[in-house]
């Protein structure tokens, strides 16, 4: 299953990855006040990164386990 993590530091919320994402495995919550990426739905993943590659902060990291 693969292994979705967010880094909530470095996480500006822009959301771009639960838009682009196909499998709608993220879900925007609110951490702190701020809007955050939240990899809620895991083993919907189907490692395409098009998260990876469309967060602008490289706050994501996708890991086939």
């Amino acid at each position: 299953m693969p292994k979705v993590t967010v880094d909530l530091d470095v996480c500006e919320g822009a959301g771009v990855c639960a838009e682009v994402c196909p499998m709608n495995v993220y879900d925007m919550v609110e951490v702190s006040g701020e809007k955050k990426a939240q990899p809620a739905r895991m083993e919907e993943c189907i490692l395409c990164m098009a998260c990876v590659n469309a967060c602008p902060t490289q706050a994501i990291v996708v890991e086939d386990e």
